[in-house]
């Protein structure tokens, strides 16, 4: 392929990895990034990877998922890690850092890089030829929203957002929750939390006292719910039998280890209401709380909703959340290596593919930073181990149930199983770690690049 710069839109994270990558791999790069052409609501400065929300990159033991991809990167050279590990501030067992070093230092490196180009500008269109990569986040300017949405054909997923929380099914105390579908009818599909009426009755009440989480202030004005997805504290507090008539109706579901629910023995077990969680991934390792997006605090969730029958020791990989977000359908639209399907040399990554964290970031600009770089050298774009955190996350975004779709942090819960069971979890935590670090290191052995004759970070 002719070696015409390749373009990044979105001087994020994401875009500030993808260029370094590019240019690691001997490739010209233009990064246009629209500050201060254009500022968002919620940007404070020009700088590049600028840390909008909190200064911590999560957990940073390498046995934690945060953690665990934060070390992929390292050893893969990430500038974003690299730096974060040098402008590192103490935060406990967190990789936290400061700020305005962090993303000043980033600004001034790939500023003075030889082979990439900062612009200053708003990029209204997709670049209609070469390789470009996308990486716009979720304050995705207008024209470039309305261009996207023609280049996919779809609607474009940027609304006030709710998703639901999810649980490691490992967690889910299945002595109480029980496989069903309703009236019986398809596979038994759901996995289902009975409760009786004292058990809703005060759950309903510790709902509607739970406190919810403030609404930033450039969010407010699409603060607008849909009637079909509203949070599931805004219910509680419609009415007591709101819930029971809408995503906790019991009709139809009985558990069948009672036998016949016909049965007149059986009258007084028949559930008051029914919490269903649905499969989120194919091994069946992630459980979606069906109906529950919601917009309380994450402590508040965690306290309100194990005292759900079966959830009482549920772990979340996800809490629920509701802001304004702008991510694509990439189940439909991407390949495991982030390229477009209907368009391989256009490429996607960070919170618009639908990964949350800045880790999970730094991470797609990774990927589709190398794989536009092999584009231009003529190399086949790589995917990673599915058994790596990062490979595990870009296999779940672009194979999850496409109608179903919601923004992923990385979480064990969509790592491959082991082929055997390790019940303690911090040691099959490690045991995870321990497989992902040596699958990478086969992977690099394997990687047919010129990367190892890239610039040191």
């Amino acid at each position: 392929m002719t070696q015409y710069p390749v373009r990044v839109i979105g001087g994020g994270l994401a875009g500030t990895e993808a260029a370094w990558q590019i240019a690691r791999a001997g490739v010209p790069v233009i990064l246009s990034e629209m500050r201060p052409v254009q500022m968002t609501p919620a940007h404070h400065s020009q700088e590049l990877a600028e840390l909008v929300c909190s200064n911590s990159f999560g957990a940073k033991q390498s046995d934690r998922a945060a953690g665990l991809l934060q070390e992929e990167l390292r050893r893969l050279g990430s500038i974003i890690i690299g730096k974060a590990d040098e402008h590192q501030v103490p935060a406990g067992g967190a990789l936290a850092v400061d700020r305005g070093l962090f993303s000043n230092q980033l600004t001034e490196t790939l500023s003075q890089h030889p082979l990439i180009e900062l612009r200053r500008e708003e990029i209204p269109q997709i670049p209609p030829d070469g390789v470009a990569v996308l990486t716009t986040g979720p304050l995705t300017s207008a024209s470039l929203t309305t261009d996207l949405q023609g280049f996919t054909g779809m609607e474009y997923m940027s609304f006030f957002d709710a998703a639901s929380p999810i649980v490691v099914g490992d967690s889910i105390n299945k002595e109480i929750a029980f496989f069903a579908s309703r009236y019986d009818k398809g596979e038994a599909a759901y996995l289902n939390c009975p409760m009786n009426k004292e058990e809703y009755l005060h759950f309903l009440q510790e709902l509607c006292q739970a406190e919810q989480a403030p609404v930033k202030d450039f969010e407010r004005e699409t603060a607008k719910f849909f009637e079909g997805c509203l949070p599931i504290e805004e219910m509680a507090q419609r009415g007591e039998d709101t819930m029971r008539y809408g995503p906790l109706k019991p009709v139809g579901l009985f558990d069948s280890r009672y036998g016949d629910f016909k049965a007149p023995e059986n009258k007084g077990k028949r559930p008051y209401a029914v919490v269903q969680l649905r499969q989120e991934d194919k091994e069946g390792q992630l459980w979606n709380m069906v109906g529950f997006q919601t917009n309380l605090r994450w402590g508040e969730q965690k306290k309100v909703f194990r005292l759900i029958p079966g959830l009482e020791k549920a772990e979340f990989v996800r809490m629920g959340v509701m802001h304004r977000n702008t991510f694509i359908n990439s189940p439909q639209l991407l390949a495991p290596t982030l390229q477009f399907k209907q368009r391989s040399t256009l490429l996607a990554a960070g919170q618009l593919v639908g990964t949350e964290g800045y880790t999970a970031a730094a991470a797609g600009g990774w990927l589709a930073g190398t794989n536009a770089a092999r584009l231009i050298l003529g190399l086949d774009p790589v995917t990673l181990p599915k058994t790596m955190m990062m490979g595990a996350l870009f296999e779940f975004i672009t194979s999850a149930s496409a109608k179903h779709f919601q923004p992923m942090p990385p979480n064990f819960g969509i790592i491959p199983p082991l082929q055997e069971r390790i019940r303690n979890k911090r040691e099959r935590y490690g045991v995870y770690r321990d497989r992902a670090l040596a699958d990478l290191e086969q992977f690099q052995a394997k990687l047919s690049t010129p990367h190892s004759q890239m610039q040191p970070v």
